[in-house]
């Protein structure tokens, strides 16, 4: 059996000392892959992951995800190549429309979100192989013979991963990307998800099984199951409305099912939302201590899942949640498994 892929998927929410630490302890603990989410209003991930190229050496470091909307497809090739020099070919790209809520934030419409992901994949794959996306079909309007990247085009090519929840993206990300991030919340939606990436693959002519998908869950890990449930409750409850009704369906559930533990979140009281959240909710990922996560993941595994990414809140003290990862859970879910 080969050796199961791990990764973790941390918010750009930490200061800055907080989420070199992780990224530390991440590359102790045996961890594959560190992605940093790049939400509006927050944490720079491109500036994150500057300083984390100069705070490990083996760890490959992923945004996931940046928007065309927010950000030009050309600034985001700059970007990947910028970080892949940086880290010695570790970086990874996770690409995606966006949420649209965030985005009305900043007054960005968010209108065909398949087509300018597409788009923007394909420019930001030509810019990086020294392409002009002038000359690539299907790159979007508005790039000229000039739109050329006038540095070394990266070595190493930088793994394009596409992040989608709706089945027409992630058909899109099986049929173009390299990988697919893919929330699986609950985690049972992998099944679903990945029969839409295979298709796309297979439409494509290109094979699944050269794809990475991983399966995204939430994770909320700690020897206390109340304070691992407290910490799951309240990423939920302030998330849980911009998810996806196609998501949510898989779980028997709709996003105005957490519209009053976003009240209570955004009213500040913690409590509240922690009460608005039901069992059923917190279903949605995994909480509890060492032997809870290692029985749900061993329930993954065993239906084909070769990569497990862990995304948060991972628990009341992320630092000591990835040690624990590192020494309870992590060397027991490779347990017999080949290099």
């Amino acid at each position: 059996m080969t050796r199961t892929r791990i990764s973790l998927r941390i918010n750009n929410d930490r200061p800055a000392g907080e989420l070199i630490e992780l990224a530390r302890t991440a590359e102790q603990a045996g961890i594959d892959q560190l992605w940093v989410s790049n939400d509006l209003m927050l944490q720079s991930a491109p500036a994150i992951l500057g300083a984390l190229t100069q705070h490990t050496s083996r760890i490959g470091l992923g945004i996931g995800i940046m928007n065309p909307y927010s950000v030009h497809p050309s600034e985001l090739a700059m970007t990947a190549a910028t970080l892949q020099e940086l880290s010695g070919g570790r970086f990874l790209l996770g690409l995606g429309a966006g949420s649209g809520e965030f985005l009305e934030w900043i007054g960005i419409a968010q209108p065909t979100p398949l087509t300018t992901t597409r788009e923007a994949l394909r420019a930001i794959r030509a810019l990086l192989a020294g392409e002009r996306p002038v000359d690539v079909p299907g790159a979007g309007p508005g790039w000229n013979a000039d739109a050329v990247l006038r540095v070394p085009r990266p070595e190493i090519p930088v793994p394009l991963y596409i992040g989608a929840m709706s089945p027409r993206m992630l058909a899109f990300a099986g049929a173009e990307a390299d990988g697919v991030l893919a929330l699986h919340l609950p985690p049972e939606h992998l099944l679903v998800a990945s029969a839409h990436v295979e298709r796309g693959a297979r439409e494509a002519g290109r094979d699944p099984g050269a794809l990475d998908l991983p399966a995204c869950v939430w994770l909320s890990l700690d020897e206390d199951q109340e304070a691992a449930d407290r910490a799951l409750a309240l990423k939920l409850a302030y998330y849980g409305t911009a998810f996806s009704p196609f998501l949510l369906a898989t779980a028997g559930l709709e996003p105005s099912d957490f519209a009053p533990a976003e009240r209570a979140i955004r009213a500040g009281d913690e409590d509240a939302a922690v009460a608005a959240i039901t069992p059923q909710m917190l279903r949605m990922g995994i909480s509890g201590s060492p032997d809870v996560v290692v029985e749900r993941c061993r329930e993954l595994l065993a239906q084909g899942v070769r990569h497990l990414s862990f995304g948060p809140p991972l628990g009341p003290d992320p630092v000591r949640t990835v040690e624990l990862l590192g020494e309870a859970v992590v060397p027991r879910i490779r347990e017999g498994e080949t290099a």
